[in-house]
């Protein structure tokens, strides 16, 4: 199986998201929509709940989730890896509920917001084998210091996979992989094993096409564990 087949096979998936609340839609419909997610619209009536959502996947409900913890994801804070105290919950829950669901149109930010979703994982765990590819080594450049935290501060043995267009510093716990980035060069992708925790084990697959990705991200350790075996590396 290759990353294209992972995210082919996810696409064949059957996943609904049905927004309740009254008034307008809000951002997270419109989010939804430009990421390829099949979204419908209904009205509460009055002296109902709070708008909430459900996520339905072949036809069952699978989960809800009240509007106000996601509404405005798209303007996360900025949050440096020593900070991992103060992890944006709203990412938590997207990461959450939208396992393994297929996205168009992710950007670069988004990608880095699930990311460091993630990397706080691994870092919480603070042991067990995390592989990257942010595309190019200069690409990662902007992560390095959020990668000399996790090398200095836990016992992950980290992988970095990217095409060699910049020299990266020599990091404590990092091995880089260039000549084997070919393989993976077009897309972004990270995958945490779980360490000693298997339950934190995740993952995200995303191809790039013309600024844009198309992709999944997972926390089935199974996944996460293909997704590892892509890099074809032991």
């Amino acid at each position: 199986m290759t990353f294209a087949s992972l995210i082919s096979e996810l696409q064949e998936r059957d996943y609904q998201v049905r927004v309740y609340r009254s008034g307008e839609r809000g951002d997270i419909e419109v989010w939804l929509a430009h990421h390829s997610v099949s979204v419908e619209s209904r009205p509460l009536p009055a002296g109902g709940p709070d708008p909430f959502l459900e996520i339905i996947v072949g036809g069952e409900v699978v989960g809800t989730i009240a509007t106000e913890a996601i509404d405005g994801l798209l303007e996360p804070p900025i949050r440096r890896h020593p900070e991992h105290d103060k992890v944006t919950s709203g990412y938590q829950v997207l990461f959450e509920i939208f396992d393994q669901t297929v996205f168009s149109a992710m950007n670069r930010r988004e990608l880095l917001a699930v990311s460091r979703e993630i990397e706080d994982r691994a870092f919480r765990v603070g042991n067990g084998i995390l592989r990257v590819s942010f595309q190019t080594l200069s690409t990662f450049e902007s992560r390095t210091e959020v990668y000399r935290t996790l090398g200095a501060e836990t016992t992950l043995d980290i992988h970095i996979y990217d095409v060699e267009d910049w020299t990266p510093p020599a990091i404590t716990g990092i091995t880089y992989h260039t000549d084997e980035a070919v393989s993976v060069n077009s897309y972004w992708v990270l995958a945490f094993d779980g360490g000693s925790d298997v339950t934190q084990a995740c993952g995200l697959v995303a191809k790039e096409h013309s600024d844009e990705y198309t992709g999944f991200w997972t926390n089935d350790a199974s996944m996460a564990e293909t997704i590892v075996a892509e890099f074809n590396l032991p």
